[in-house]
């Protein structure tokens, strides 16, 4: 069972969001192996652009071509939104996803839990909205090209890794803009597109939702995932944080029945501190906020994921390495605050 595997991890796990800055399929393969305590598969935008998360998810579809500097063009005659969708994953679009798979047996020690994202369909519909199709087109579209990559993708884990438990994610940052009112797609609709993709992982494994911008917490949370990625709200900013404690009683639910928050505790947006402290204060701060509307204190650190707030693609190499290791330090802090409550409380 899925939650048995990640029931063994200790509070304030680690895992990568996103893609990373490198060119180097071998560096990314030995970062992702050393950084993090769940290996997230990288995706690398730089050392091709067809591993963006857009172009992944247009591979196989009949009617659209990614150029070679990431370029797309869309032949409307041609698409059909019930064709069949493959997953090639000898393509440069999953150049280091294969890689991944391909030396997992040999780079594995004992790791019993794998980390991947693929993009959402609200996010990969309003894409190809913007490309000229018709929203009736356009998410529709989305939706069965995600599903069937995520159902191959899943597959191919499952093959190269055996009976490893899978934490998959779909990156969402177009969810917000989809939310506004007059969107093209209402709210019912963003929900249903991303609950119909979740339902593509299946029960052995464990779905969630990744979304770096302004966070709708019940939106988020009406979607079924098992995870939700979200950065963590800045004190200072009253509108997300009442918005967070608006929802405080269902994410207790979450919680209570085996879900998690991953919180992007580290920012990744603009200039990197150079120490843990101000990110590890962001997080006491939003999770004592929660506690005090009454979720459950030793619940939410026990069920608490630590990563970067968002990818890393337009970084460098070193400061990946600088935000991991800010990333660890708030989730060894998470770890021993999460001993102490229960060592407090007796349980």
């Amino acid at each position: 069972m899925p939650e048995k595997a990640i029931s063994v991890l200790r509070p304030g796990a680690t895992f990568g969001v996103g893609s990373l800055p490198h060119r180097s399929v071998s560096e990314a393969l030995d970062f992702v192996w050393s950084s993090t305590d769940i290996p997230t598969i990288p995706s690398l935008p730089r050392r091709s652009p067809a591993e963006g998360m857009i172009a992944q998810a247009l591979v196989g579809i009949e009617g659209v071509s990614v150029g070679q500097y990431g370029g797309i063009s869309v032949d409307i005659a041609q698409l059909d939104v019930d064709q069949f969708i493959t997953t090639d994953l000898l393509s440069d679009a999953y150049g280091s996803f294969e890689q991944f798979l391909a030396t997992f047996h040999q780079r594995n020690r004992g790791v019993d839990v794998v980390k991947w994202q693929f993009v959402g369909p609200v996010t990969l519909g309003a894409q190809l909205h913007r490309l000229g199709l018709e929203s009736s087109v356009a998410f529709p579209l989305a939706l069965q090209a995600v599903r069937s990559h995520v159902l191959a993708l899943e597959q191919a884990v499952a093959d190269a890794c055996g009976g490893i438990t899978q934490i998959i994610m779909l990156d969402e940052p177009s969810m917000a803009e989809a939310l506004e009112p007059g969107y093209v797609i209402g709210v019912e609709a963003v929900i249903d597109l991303i609950s119909g993709a979740l339902a593509a992982v299946d029960q052995q494994h464990i779905s969630g939702v990744h979304s770096c911008s302004h966070i709708d917490w019940g939106a988020l949370l009406a979607t079924g995932a098992r995870v939700l990625s979200v950065p963590v709200p800045s004190v200072n900013d009253e509108v997300a944080m009442a918005e967070m404690l608006v929802a405080a009683s269902r994410i207790s639910d979450l919680l209570e029945h085996g879900g998690r928050i991953a919180w992007g505790a580290v920012r990744t947006d603009g200039p990197i501190s150079v120490s843990a402290e101000r990110s590890w204060k962001s997080i006491v701060e939003v999770m004592c906020a929660l506690v005090r509307a009454g979720v459950d204190p030793v619940l939410l650190r026990r069920q608490s994921f630590v990563t970067p707030a968002c990818g890393l693609a337009t970084h460098s190499d070193g400061v990946a390495e600088r935000v991991f290791a800010h990333v660890r330090d708030v989730s060894i802090k998470v770890a021993e605050q999460a001993t102490a409550s229960r060592l407090t409380l007796g349980s």
